[in-house]
């Protein structure tokens, strides 16, 4: 699946040093995949949740960082929206969070 905006990884990465192992991992793992819709990704990512909108709720290192990712199954694109500690997901509504454009200007 195509990951756009790979800048917001690396951004997340400098952010959360803790988890850019991981968060490394997820990326180039996930960009290798394909998946038609929801369920085929369930097979894999067995701890994936989806929620309205078609956006993907990723466990990532454990259970300490979560990462909302909008996925297009048609297109076979996605892009992040949103990661944080597990502590700063629970301060969210993960249904209606947008995407912070003032990432793609962070150097």
């Amino acid at each position: 699946m195509k990951i756009l905006l790979k800048k917001t990884i690396l951004y997340y990465i400098k952010k959360y040093p803790l988890a850019e192992t991981q968060l490394l991992i997820w990326y180039t793992e996930f960009s290798k995949q394909k998946f038609n819709n929801f369920n085929e990704l369930k097979r894999v990512y067995g701890n994936a949740s989806i929620v309205n909108n078609n956006r993907v709720i990723f466990n990532i290192k454990g259970d300490e960082f979560r990462l909302i990712v909008s996925s297009n199954f048609m297109q076979d694109a996605c892009y992040v929206i949103w990661f944080g500690t597990h502590k700063e997901y629970d301060k969210i509504n993960v249904e209606t969070i947008a995407f912070d454009t003032k990432i793609l200007s962070n150097k």
